[in-house]
């Protein structure tokens, strides 16, 4: 029987998949085992039994490799994040946050090195500046969070401080832009940035230990940093 047409094209698509992820979850278990410094092209192509140029078929180098990885992070954090916020569908904007605040420290307590890697950026290369490949997946990720701050705006209960100085104006914009046109003002816009800043640093310090040398449970301090972002965000 003859092949179907676009056949071997098919198989040859699905050998390069197969191939891209297996490379990627070899990364990872080298950044989760031995740290940034071990994810080289030349550790993987020995991992996987193949030559180092061998690799160079699927990325041109160190860059792109580090670039798809927190890419593919990044999406499977936002999709861990989508899925608490969607849990319970019908709760009020603050409940479905406060999940979703929850579920990034889940996470992140059980991903510390994949973790590091986004947020800690040890390695240069993982960076999501505009026109990156992790650019995107890094707006999935944190569009969970802004988006769920927006309804609350959107319910009335945000004070923004009155005396903004105007050049936060500018570095705030790129954030307005990620919000579909949305109407949000810049002051607004400023206490989402401050509020993603204290859960940020909450979950950092304790994902790298710096809590360790006062507290053995942090978790009654991170439900009390997320009340405190959810009365700045209306939701007391």
């Amino acid at each position: 029987m003859s092949s179907t047409p676009g056949a071997p094209t098919g198989r040859r698509h699905r050998v390069r998949e197969q191939a891209l992820e297996e490379i990627l979850r070899t990364a990872r278990r080298l950044l989760v085992e031995d740290g940034p410094g071990a994810v080289t092209l030349r550790a993987i192509a020995r991992e996987m039994g193949m030559t180092a140029p061998g690799l160079y078929r699927y990325y041109a180098g160190h860059r792109d490799l580090i670039q798809a990885l927190t890419a593919h992070l990044y999406e499977e954090l936002a999709t861990a994040l989508a899925a608490a916020r969607d849990r319970h569908p019908d709760s009020r904007p603050g409940q479905r946050l406060r999940e979703v605040c929850r579920e990034l420290r889940r996470w992140a307590l059980a991903h510390p090195r994949e973790f590091g890697l986004l947020f800690a950026k040890p390695d240069a290369d993982a960076d999501t500046t505009p026109g990156s490949v992790a650019h995107d997946s890094s707006w999935r990720f944190g569009g969970v969070i802004l988006d769920l701050m927006v309804h609350l705006w959107r319910r009335g209960g945000v004070r923004p401080p009155a005396d903004l100085d105007p050049s936060w104006a500018a570095q705030l914009e790129e954030v307005r832009e990620h919000l579909s046109g949305e109407p949000v003002p810049l002051e607004v816009i400023y206490v989402f940035v401050a509020c993603w800043a204290r859960l940020y640093g909450t979950v950092a310090v304790e994902v790298f230990g710096h809590l360790d040398f006062a507290l053995t449970d942090p978790e009654p301090l991170f439900e009390h940093t997320v009340r405190d972002i959810l009365t700045a965000l209306g939701d007391a």
